[in-house]
Protein backbone atom coordinates (compact mmCIF):
# COMPACT_ATOMS: atom_id res chain seq x y z
CA UNK A 1 0.00 0.00 0.00
CA UNK A 2 1.17 3.01 -1.15
CA UNK A 3 1.36 6.12 1.78
CA UNK A 4 1.80 9.79 1.31
CA UNK A 5 4.13 11.48 3.99
CA UNK A 6 4.70 15.56 4.06
CA UNK A 7 8.72 16.74 4.11
CA UNK A 8 9.32 20.14 5.11
CA UNK A 9 12.59 21.60 3.48
CA UNK A 10 14.83 25.03 3.51
CA UNK A 11 14.52 26.10 0.11
CA UNK A 12 18.29 26.56 -0.43
CA UNK A 13 18.32 22.43 0.37
CA UNK A 14 15.23 21.41 -1.84
CA UNK A 15 16.91 23.04 -4.45
CA UNK A 16 20.23 21.34 -4.39
CA UNK A 17 18.21 18.26 -3.86
CA UNK A 18 15.95 18.94 -7.29
CA UNK A 19 19.58 19.89 -9.26
CA UNK A 20 20.76 16.11 -7.85
CA UNK A 21 17.58 14.49 -8.97
CA UNK A 22 17.99 16.11 -12.00
CA UNK A 23 21.32 15.19 -12.59
CA UNK A 24 20.47 11.59 -11.62
CA UNK A 25 17.90 11.62 -13.96
CA UNK A 26 15.03 10.74 -11.31
CA UNK A 27 11.14 11.62 -13.07
CA UNK A 28 9.81 12.74 -9.32
CA UNK A 29 10.99 13.23 -6.05
CA UNK A 30 8.94 10.43 -4.52
CA UNK A 31 11.41 7.97 -6.38
CA UNK A 32 14.75 9.41 -5.17
CA UNK A 33 13.62 9.73 -1.77
CA UNK A 34 12.63 5.81 -1.54
CA UNK A 35 16.54 5.56 -3.15
CA UNK A 36 17.46 7.92 -0.68
CA UNK A 37 15.68 5.59 2.24
CA UNK A 38 16.87 1.98 1.21
CA UNK A 39 20.13 2.90 0.64
CA UNK A 40 19.99 3.79 4.98
CA UNK A 41 18.58 0.16 4.81
CA UNK A 42 20.59 -1.35 2.82
CA UNK A 43 23.53 0.04 5.10
CA UNK A 44 21.49 -1.24 8.45
CA UNK A 45 21.36 -4.32 6.82
CA UNK A 46 25.43 -3.77 6.64
CA UNK A 47 25.81 -2.86 10.02
CA UNK A 48 23.87 -6.63 11.51
CA UNK A 49 27.14 -8.58 10.51
CA UNK A 50 25.04 -12.39 10.09
CA UNK A 51 22.61 -11.03 7.38
CA UNK A 52 22.98 -12.67 3.80
CA UNK A 53 23.68 -10.01 1.62
CA UNK A 54 25.35 -9.42 -2.03
CA UNK A 55 28.67 -7.23 -2.66
CA UNK A 56 31.19 -6.59 -5.23
CA UNK A 57 34.82 -5.90 -5.42
CA UNK A 58 36.44 -4.14 -8.07
CA UNK A 59 40.09 -4.42 -8.92
CA UNK A 60 42.68 -3.00 -10.80
CA UNK A 61 46.18 -4.44 -11.58
CA UNK A 62 49.07 -4.55 -13.59
CA UNK A 63 48.28 -8.85 -14.63
CA UNK A 64 52.55 -8.67 -15.43
CA UNK A 65 52.77 -8.34 -11.92
CA UNK A 66 54.87 -11.74 -10.61
CA UNK A 67 52.20 -14.22 -9.54
CA UNK A 68 49.38 -11.92 -8.86
CA UNK A 69 47.02 -13.31 -10.97
CA UNK A 70 47.75 -16.57 -9.41
CA UNK A 71 47.08 -15.25 -5.89
CA UNK A 72 43.81 -13.54 -6.83
CA UNK A 73 42.73 -16.84 -8.57
CA UNK A 74 43.53 -19.22 -5.72
CA UNK A 75 42.16 -16.74 -3.39
CA UNK A 76 38.69 -17.18 -5.26
CA UNK A 77 38.87 -20.70 -5.40
CA UNK A 78 39.29 -20.52 -1.61
CA UNK A 79 36.13 -18.88 -1.67
CA UNK A 80 34.33 -20.27 -4.05
CA UNK A 81 31.05 -20.49 -2.16
CA UNK A 82 31.02 -16.42 -1.84
CA UNK A 83 32.40 -15.67 -5.63
CA UNK A 84 29.31 -16.19 -7.52
CA UNK A 85 30.65 -14.64 -10.85
CA UNK A 86 33.26 -12.48 -11.77
CA UNK A 87 34.22 -10.44 -15.34
CA UNK A 88 37.87 -9.62 -16.36
CA UNK A 89 38.34 -6.33 -18.02
CA UNK A 90 41.53 -5.54 -20.36
CA UNK A 91 41.76 -1.88 -20.41
CA UNK A 92 44.86 -1.57 -21.87
CA UNK A 93 48.15 -4.10 -22.72
CA UNK A 94 49.37 -4.07 -19.13
CA UNK A 95 46.28 -3.18 -16.95
CA UNK A 96 43.13 -5.04 -16.10
CA UNK A 97 39.67 -4.52 -13.97
CA UNK A 98 37.88 -7.52 -12.31
CA UNK A 99 34.75 -7.63 -10.98
CA UNK A 100 33.62 -10.28 -8.34
CA UNK A 101 30.20 -10.16 -7.42
CA UNK A 102 29.86 -11.95 -3.90
CA UNK A 103 27.24 -13.78 -2.18
CA UNK A 104 26.94 -14.76 2.02
CA UNK A 105 27.06 -13.03 5.35
CA UNK A 106 28.44 -9.76 5.06
CA UNK A 107 31.47 -9.53 7.70
CA UNK A 108 32.56 -12.82 5.49
CA UNK A 109 32.40 -10.78 2.04
CA UNK A 110 33.51 -7.31 2.92
CA UNK A 111 36.88 -9.05 4.69
CA UNK A 112 37.40 -11.12 0.94
CA UNK A 113 36.68 -8.01 -1.14
CA UNK A 114 39.06 -6.00 1.40
CA UNK A 115 41.91 -8.93 0.90
CA UNK A 116 41.72 -9.46 -2.50
CA UNK A 117 42.00 -5.39 -2.68
CA UNK A 118 45.29 -5.65 -0.09
CA UNK A 119 47.03 -8.20 -2.22
CA UNK A 120 50.29 -6.75 -3.05
CA UNK A 121 50.55 -5.34 -6.50
CA UNK A 122 46.55 -4.71 -6.94
CA UNK A 123 47.05 -0.80 -7.59
CA UNK A 124 43.23 -0.05 -7.22
CA UNK A 125 40.66 -2.29 -5.19
CA UNK A 126 37.24 -1.25 -4.23
CA UNK A 127 34.70 -3.43 -1.97
CA UNK A 128 30.79 -2.30 -2.58
CA UNK A 129 28.40 -3.24 -0.36
CA UNK A 130 25.03 -4.55 -1.85
CA UNK A 131 21.70 -6.57 -0.69
CA UNK A 132 20.11 -9.21 -1.71
CA UNK A 133 16.97 -7.16 -1.97
CA UNK A 134 14.49 -9.40 0.01
CA UNK A 135 13.79 -7.13 2.13
CA UNK A 136 13.25 -4.25 0.05
CA UNK A 137 10.15 -2.74 -1.65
Amino acid sequence: MLQRIGVSLEQDLLEKFDELIEQRGYTNRSEAIRDLIRDQLVQKQWAESSQQSMGVSMLVYDHHTRDLSQKLAETQHDHYAEVVSTMHVHIDHNNCLELLVMKGKNNEIEALGEKLASTHGVKYGKFIPATTGKDLK
